[in-house]
């Protein structure tokens, strides 16, 4: 008589093991290295200081610091501007990349290019990027260039509008924590020293923790 009790039992402690080990593994899923992709110009490349101070390296020992299990590569070229990010997307960015911090823009500003232009490659990146589920942090510039301020205030709102546009994290500057500080900048007066590049990095820690909290958790 006791036989249909210990099958049930049975029964029960099956499902319950099956669930478990589903729920691990999607702790484990959650919890895995997430690769960043950092695709940019020479703010992200490294110029000018040793390479262990660039942007990527110095955001990666911070964020392993604060207990983020993350590879953090550096797709930086100096001088590139948002087309030529976007005619290297793919190199640059492979399929087993789980979130992209993108930082071009700066170039083109130096170049005295329409934001119109601007913006057209950086909607191709964000449309390729979105199109392979790749989650991205868009960050824009406020650049001390010398060009009147309505152009300057065209690309912040090219820059803003891309992000609600593409549902994107968005970063308003990346230079911003250097921008204004001649002791955060090398002597061209447009590169941060090793110091500015400590500071980005301090200033935008909370969006990349955002970024991969969204990076663990998106869909695939």
């Amino acid at each position: 008589m006791a036989m249909p009790g210990l099958r049930l039992t049975a029964i029960v402690a099956a499902v319950c093991m099956v669930l478990a080990l589903a729920t691990l593994n999607n702790v484990c899923a959650n919890e895995g290295v997430v690769r960043i992709v950092v695709l940019g110009d020479s703010f992200v490349a490294g110029y000018g200081v040793p390479a262990a101070d660039a942007f990527p390296v110095k955001l990666e020992h911070a964020l392993t610091a604060r207990g983020q299990s993350v590879e953090v590569v550096n797709a930086g070229i100096a001088g590139d501007t948002a087309a030529m990010g976007l005619a290297r997307l793919s190199q640059a960015v492979t399929d087993d990349t789980d979130a992209v911090i993108l930082e071009l823009g700066t170039n083109d500003m130096l170049m005295g290019l329409e934001p119109n232009v601007t913006r057209t490659a950086l909607s191709a990146i964000l449309s390729n990027l979105e199109s392979r589920r790749t989650t991205v942090l868009l960050c824009g510039v406020r650049t001390r260039a010398p060009f009147r301020s309505e152009y300057k205030s065209a690309f912040a709102a090219m820059f803003s509008g891309l992000a609600s546009e593409y549902n994107v994290l968005f970063y308003p500057a990346f230079d911003a924590a250097f921008v204004d500080d001649a002791q955060l900048k090398q002597p061209d007066g447009l590169h941060p020293t090793a110091a500015g590049i400590e500071a980005v990095v301090t200033h935008i820690l909370p969006k990349v923790e955002a970024l991969i909290d969204r990076a663990r958790h998106r869909d695939r």
